[in-house]
């Protein structure tokens, strides 16, 4: 019943939001492409700039499933880096282990992935790392531990059974699907990073405040 309740809060959120964020969200928006509720087929007033960056913000933060406190912390990182503020915001995001996890094509969502990390299935270097923001360098090979290679959910992976729900592996990594490894060749950059965001508005949004 929690799972339930989980996936119809994810759908619902992903409608809100106006981005897919796992493949049944995806399934459904086909058909029902408006926001939720019994005003969400109606148009809606313009929203203030303040409303635009907070939900420009929110959709960030979904898509790699974090706390405010996270993405703030990471925005503070982005922001003393060397660069464009918004660019560095999302690269340093992409680099987390839960999101190469994901991109490599071992688990179906964010929340899997995370799952995996959490439950001490992922390996980098050949050390288990159970912290999902753990920042991956390049150089550094993700794995899967070989007692879990034999459970259902690595064995799909490893057979290609996400390829269908999941965007094409970024540039930025160089995966062995049969073998669950993966390596972070470089770090990503923003326009390949498969995220939908207009990062400059989470720049103004933090910025604001």
């Amino acid at each position: 019943m929690a799972a339930k309740s989980r996936t119809h809060s994810k759908t619902r959120l992903s409608r809100a939001l106006g981005i897919p964020l796992t493949p049944k969200a995806a399934r459904i928006m086909e058909n029902r492409p408006y926001q939720p509720g019994e005003h969400g087929r109606t148009k809606r007033r313009s929203d203030s700039d303040y409303a635009v960056r907070l939900r420009e913000k929110q959709r960030l933060r979904a898509q790699y499933g974090i706390r405010e406190k996270q993405l703030r912390r990471t925005f503070d990182r982005a922001q003393k880096a060397e660069g464009m503020t918004g660019a560095n915001l999302v690269e340093l995001l992409e680099m987390r282990l839960d999101a190469l996890v994901l991109r490599a094509g071992f688990a179906r969502t964010m929340a899997q992935a995370r799952q995996f990390v959490v439950h001490r299935h992922i390996l980098v270097n050949g050390q288990i790392v159970d912290r999902p923001s753990f920042q991956v360098q390049p150089g550094q090979v993700i794995g899967v531990k070989t007692k879990s290679e034999k459970l259902e959910p690595f064995q799909v992976a490893a057979s290609g059974g996400h390829a269908e729900v999941l965007p094409d592996v970024p540039g930025y990594l160089d995966v062995a699907l049969d073998k669950l490894e993966a390596k972070l060749d470089r770090r990503p950059k923003r326009d390949e990073i498969p995220v939908t965001c207009d990062v400059q508005l989470v720049v103004e949004y933090y910025a604001a405040r």
